[in-house]
């Protein structure tokens, strides 16, 4: 439907009749009024313009948010809005979409005088700057997937007429108070989701009305969701009645058409169900949601997935009908001449001047036909809140609000447990019986979730607004939680983000003494907990092999760095073995020392790690456990006996290596990409390097450490940035002290 004539009659600086009469008036050239001669010879009658104007906003807001639903095209609507009217005229409910209305008709009134004042300036770059956004935009279209969006017709009603058949041919809805459904013989005299229940019978004196069965819809809803997850198992619903898919799997794998393959889903949901769907099909989300609409009930409509045809749909396509665009931005939009997606191209350089960036973005998609490709549960997408609320009859006891306040407390917490959640603020909302909407929140000392504390932070929320407005009465009462943290346990992660791996002794369970695997222990009920070692236990491991390194250290020196064979001598003076080092100045054999520990870490970690490819997957037998036990290398010494072992002993596989540097998963091929990658992480050159230079330079100079190649030359120009040349070997000399430090593996 249109707004009334004369709402929608544009004059000739783009406004709309609504505001002729008050903007003869006025004039934002000069900064001064000027009245011209009908005004000043017949006030009355501009009066009597601004209230018709006025009462048309008003019967076109009275229609509700259910405008635009199916089964409505043949409605007069200017006649349901006249009986609205006068059915609510002189109820809190009228006052109050009153007042709202002639607020919204005042912020129009400012963006009007807004874009006035912007045709005067020169917009070339905010006109540019659209036009680049533009560009980035299509140059992110994606016209690769098929996207489906399932709607059921008139489910809660279609659901009771399963129960009862005697209502499918007459006017029938479900809810008492308010509406949420009705069947397509009522919409045929304007009945709608969200009308009220005295309003819809003077439309339809024969409507019969019907309460609602939540537990029954929801197992009918479950039936029908168990149909889409064989199309496409990360389905997204987006409400109890509706879901998007992505079919393009789907599509490739059963070699069909998008045409057969939701036909195929309708008939299927049908036959399982006993119920209709009507779905629309497109490249994204967006226009699937708007071409569901297209063929109801039951039928399927699709917008082929090419530029020309999508740009096209959207042209001529009225603003309403997008979702996300409700009356009110409907008006607002409407009021600056754009009542079609097509017309958002024309006033592209004022938009996000009169209504912000983040509409003018939503803007230039709806106008390219742009959504989201990517269909995903509910469950994966980031909860902003969790909250819940209840409408009642007029309520004003003490103790009947406070008894209303903890039910909603306890609702919430269900609430909160299902999805895994507490909240950092908590929101108090409340609806007076003139329907005013009250919002007040605080920020707990610790997140909540647990009924007694919603109800306690609550309460006094509720106390104050008792103060404030004496005899209150509320029809509406809700909570939510906001600043959401969750509760669900972490995946244990590594540095790099990715799921860290099972250790080898969980892997593979072996009885030897000395492996350091989880072992369990059983509770007075029977129940198996996993234990880890205790702490003491690994520090006294980690102490025990430091001393047996520094034992291996001593004895496996390497040639390139010993100025002698390496031996033992003994001193003159006792009979203890010393180090051959102990010829060489402090600094010397600490570096050289800490260069042998970098050689022999390398060669422990490849002796560990390529074994560890080597392992198979499956468990071994009792036998191998036992061999295992007596020899800890056995998966990487017996490779002869893995050879000659049958194929089907040997996991076929793919099998990786977690390097132990990174924690990375690596492909298992042979031992020399494995050292490559290992030398790659440890940065082994590098560090010996770093270790020389300083120990060179801290015992001879720079200037001499020059004379020794390249490592001379690094050494030098450190020197430079630290001080400059040999001045600056001394005011750097704290600096290579620290390195030492953290250098040093003993």
């Amino acid at each position: 439907m249109k707004l009334p004539s004369s709402v929608c009659r544009p004059d000739s600086d783009g406004s709309s009749a609504l505001f002729r009469s008050r903007l003869r008036d006025m004039t934002v050239d000069d900064g001064f009024q000027i009245k011209s001669e009908d005004d000043r010879t017949d006030p009355p009658k501009a009066n009597a313009e601004i209230a018709v104007a006025e009462h048309d906003t008003l019967k076109y807001r009275l229609l509700g948010p259910s405008l635009t639903k199916p089964g409505q095209d043949a409605v007069d609507q200017q006649k349901v809005s006249e009986v609205i009217y006068n059915a609510s005229k002189g109820s809190k409910f009228f006052n109050n979409e009153e007042s709202r209305d002639k607020n919204l008709t005042q912020k129009i009134e400012k963006i009007l005088a807004r874009k006035r004042q912007l045709e005067r300036i020169d917009l070339t770059s905010d006109l540019r700057r659209a036009d680049d956004y533009i560009t980035e935009l299509e140059l992110s279209r994606d016209l690769s997937q098929i996207v489906v969006h399932v709607d059921c017709d008139a489910f809660y009603a279609a659901v009771e007429e399963l129960d009862h058949p005697e209502l499918k041919h007459v006017p029938m809805a479900v809810g008492k108070g308010v509406l949420t459904t009705c069947n397509y013989h009522a919409r045929k005299f304007g009945c709608r989701s969200g009308m009220a229940g005295f309003v819809a019978m003077k439309l339809c004196p024969q409507l019969i009305c019907l309460p609602l069965n939540f537990e029954k819809y929801t197992k009918k809803a479950q039936e029908v969701r168990e149909v889409l997850a064989q199309y496409d198992a990360r389905f997204q619903s987006a409400s109890m009645d509706e879901a998007y898919l992505n079919i393009t799997q789907y599509c490739a794998d059963h070699d069909m058409s998008p045409d057969e393959a939701v036909s195929q889903l309708r008939a299927q949901v049908f036959e399982t169900a006993k119920i209709t769907i009507s779905a629309g099909v497109a490249a994204n989300a967006r226009i699937a949601k708007i071409a569901s609409n297209r063929n109801k009930p039951n039928g399927q409509f699709r917008v082929a997935s090419d530029r020309a045809t999508i740009m096209a749909f959207m042209r001529d396509l009225p603003t309403r009908k997008v979702n996300g665009i409700g009356r009110v931005f409907e008006r607002e939009l409407d009021a600056i001449d754009v009542k079609t997606c097509g017309d958002i191209y024309l006033h592209r350089a004022f938009l996000s001047k009169l209504f912000g960036e983040k509409a003018f973005h939503f803007l230039m998609q709806v106008h390219l036909g742009l959504g989201h490709t990517s269909v995903r549960p509910a469950e994966e997408h980031e909860r902003k809140s969790v909250g819940t609320e209840s409408t009642f009859r007029d309520m004003s006891g003490r103790e009947e609000l406070r008894a209303k306040l903890r039910w909603v407390a306890e609702e919430l917490e269900k609430d909160l447990a299902r999805t895994q959640h507490k909240g950092r603020t908590l929101v108090l909302k409340i609806k007076l019986h003139t329907y005013e909407v009250l919002t007040r929140q605080v920020v707990p000392p610790k997140t909540v979730a647990a009924a007694d504390d919603l109800y306690a932070y609550a309460l006094p929320m509720f106390q104050k607004l008792e103060r404030e407005i004496p005899g209150m009465k509320l029809r509406l009462m809700g909570l939510r939680c906001t600043h959401l943290v969750s509760t669900k346990k972490a995946e244990d992660v590594d540095f790099f983000g990715l799921k860290r791996p099972l250790s080898s002794s969980a892997k593979f369970t072996t009885s030897s003494p000395h492996s350091h695997h989880r072992t369990t222990e059983t509770d007075a009920n029977g129940h198996e907990w996993q234990v880890w070692p205790v702490e003491d236990d690994f520090e006294a491991a980690a102490r025990q092999e430091r001393r047996r390194e520094m034992e291996q250290l001593e004895q496996h020196l390497s040639q390139e760095h010993a100025p002698s064979p390496p031996h033992y001598h003994h001193n003159n003076n006792n009979n203890k073995p010393t180090s051959p080092y102990s010829t060489h100045p402090p600094i010397i054999r600490s570096a050289l020392k800490a260069s042998e520990e970098i050689d022999r870490r390398l060669h422990r970690l490849r002796e560990t790690a390529i074994p560890a490819y080597r392992k198979p997957e499956h468990r071994p037998s009792s036998s191998s456990n036992n061999n295992n036990n007596n020899n800890p290398t056995a998966y990487s010494s017996s490779s002869s006996t893995a050879t000659a072992a049958p194929a089907a002993a040997v996991a076929t596989t793919t099998q990786t290596w977690h390097c132990p540097i990174c924690n990375r998963p690596q492909a298992a091929t042979d031992e020399r990409d494995i050292n490559a990658h290992v030398d790659s992480c440890l940065s082994r050159q590098t560090i010996r390097d770093t270790v020389r230079i300083d120990a060179v330079a801290a015992v001879v100079g720079p200037g001499a450490a020059a004379n020794n190649g390249k490592m001379g030359r690094d050494a030098k120009a450190r020197g430079k940035r630290k001080g400059g040349g040999e001045a600056g070997a001394g005011a750097g000399a704290g600096g290579r002290e620290a390195r030492r430090k953290k250098l040093f593996f003993g």
